[in-house]
């Protein structure tokens, strides 16, 4: 089947959920600071009747933050969602949603009760009408208007505190765009201030718990508005590629023959219209992006700034990075050393796991590489590229949870960075997801990815990792340990055979005898176990 006959087709199909719910932009929620939407289902908030959840109060985290943003009351993102809401919707059990009326990640059926792991898989072992399709899915979220959520076009000051919402449609697609951006953009300080030290989806712990969250809303999405249950994203696994084997008109968009900075016309996303790239122009209006086209996706793979990012990550710099056994240390932002996170975001030399802010490594390389629309922070999902991307990043982020198998307490719980403590919840999603509920394993949040299944072995050398890295922390011990026991056998063997010599010259009938034979048949070797 073609695309364009596949996209006609789906066409036909209705989505359904996105960011700032539309039940709840309004005058009446915002000024009671409450959003709890109804469940279809019985009708009662939250489906408070069937025992999905009830409206509660916003429990926020009290544990203190890091010295990255000095301001207080300034951000409608601090303390996210209080600003705007600080009654929402709880959900019990399996049910999750804005309304409770969906199942939490990982669980499906009418109550949510059966569990399913879906697999996410290399793009290159799909099929041409797999690949095809995911191609004609991306292409029906760009033109399909989110039926249940609206992005925010101005602050809540600038609503007059919710008397005046400021809300506007937005495509499915460019929905999750825009939340991307607003999760990094700049806090707005009026006049021409702003501060550009924050940011609630990089450069601190929460990093890849939230782009794990982005990508389950994102695929999510997409099986709703598809009908398609079993839809997963694919990813591209980018270690040791010379060059953007995606960039290809087959599978991403080729490059333009007259003009590289622009994708070929012979893919469709080379009428894609990219939103929130213009950050100075915002920042200069003190406005929010209103999601208005900008213009075409940019790209032009490998001619970016290469004393930067020299080259495509490889196999060694991962396994590096996934050697290192820290999750998050010292500053707990783009300055901390040997922490895995900042490592395989790319502030951290993926050979040293040092900090070096003047190159850009790992996740942060692939971005510069595509130098375009992808290089740009707040903008960078514009490119269709962002989500294979982002889906083989968290497969690494999976590979170091499955190896070192940490405590929930490992990731930190006070003085990260505004936003990125372990129960603060994500900006800018509702329904409200904390960043500690997705440090752990994939399979628990209905995924898992093919290349973590074959072989066998890699799965079992995997699982010894973590025991063969506390030997290896104990090594010196151990050795110190067995001398001291070779030398105390030693010893004990020499007045051994002492004894046995001098016992020899004893009278049979005066040697005592070391076991009473009645008791002989009783002995047995024990183990510990």
């Amino acid at each position: 089947m073609s695309l364009f006959a596949m996209g006609f087709l789906l066409i036909i199909l209705q989505p359904s959920t996105g960011q700032f719910p539309r039940a709840c932009a309004n005058t009446q929620s915002l000024l009671r600071k409450e959003c709890c939407p109804p469940w279809d289902g019985d009708g009662s908030p939250c489906g408070e009747l069937s025992r999905r959840g009830s409206c509660q109060n916003i429990l926020l985290s009290q544990a203190p933050l890091g010295p990255q943003f000095p301001f207080s009351g300034v951000d409608d993102r601090e303390d996210w969602p209080s600003v705007f809401f600080n009654r929402t919707c709880k959900c019990e059990g399996n049910f999750m949603g804005f309304n409770c009326g969906e199942c939490k990640f990982g669980f499906s059926g009418r109550n949510c009760t059966e569990r399913r792991v879906r697999m996410r898989r290399n793009i290159f072992q799909l099929t041409t009408s797999e690949k095809d399709k995911f191609l004609a899915y991306l292409n029906l979220a760009k033109n399909t208007l989110s039926q249940d959520y609206v992005i925010a076009t101005g602050t809540y000051s600038q609503m007059n505190n919710g008397s005046n919402p400021m809300f506007r449609n937005i495509n499915m697609y460019d929905l999750f765009v825009w939340m991307h951006y607003y999760a990094s953009r700049d806090t707005l300080l009026g006049g021409s201030n702003v501060w550009r030290d924050i940011d609630f989806a990089h450069e601190a712990p929460g990093f890849l718990p939230w782009h794990r969250v982005f990508l389950l809303m994102w695929e999510r999405e997409i099986q709703k508005i598809t009908g398609d249950e079993n839809f997963t994203i694919p990813y591209w696994d980018w270690r040791d590629a010379e060059d953007c084997v995606v960039c290809t008109d087959e599978y991403m968009g080729g490059r333009h023959p007259t003009n590289p900075n622009i994708l070929s016309p012979a893919s469709f996303f080379s009428s894609w219209q990219v939103i929130c790239t213009r950050s100075e122009e915002y920042n200069s209006q003190q406005a929010l992006c209103n999601a208005t086209n900008e213009g075409p996706i940019l790209r032009n793979p490998g001619n970016h700034d290469k004393s930067r990012t020299p080259r495509l990550p490889s196999s060694a710099e991962v396994e590096f990075c996934l050697s290192l056994s820290q999750y998050e240390s010292g500053s707990m932002d783009k300055m901390a050393n040997y922490s895995f996170r900042n490592t395989l975001e790319g502030f951290a030399d993926p050979q040293t796991a040092i900090s070096n802010i003047s190159q850009s490594g790992l996740h942060n390389a692939l971005h510069i590489y595509m130098n375009g629309s992808m290089s740009q922070v707040q903008g960078s999902a514009n490119d269709p590229i962002f989500v294979l991307h982002h889906a083989f990043v968290d497969s690494i982020f999976e590979r170091w949870l499955r190896r070192h198998r940490p405590m929930l307490e490992v990731y930190p719980a006070a003085n990260a960075p505004i936003g990125h403590n372990r129960e603060n919840y994500m900006v800018p999603f509702i329904p409200l997801y904390r960043n500690g509920e997705f440090f752990k394993s994939s399979r628990d949040l209905g995924y898992d990815y093919e290349y973590l299944q074959e072989p066998a072995l890699d799965s079992f050398q995997e699982f010894l990792t973590p025991y063969l890295e506390q030997a290896r922390q104990i090594w010196g011990w151990l050795v110190g340990a067995a001398v001291i026991g070779g030398i105390v056998t030693a010893l004990l063997t020499g007045l051994l055979v002492v004894c046995r010599k001098k016992r020899r010259g004893t009278s049979s009938e005066v040697q005592p005898l070391l076991i009473e034979s009645e008791d002989y048949n009783n002995v047995s070797y024990q183990s510990n176990f």
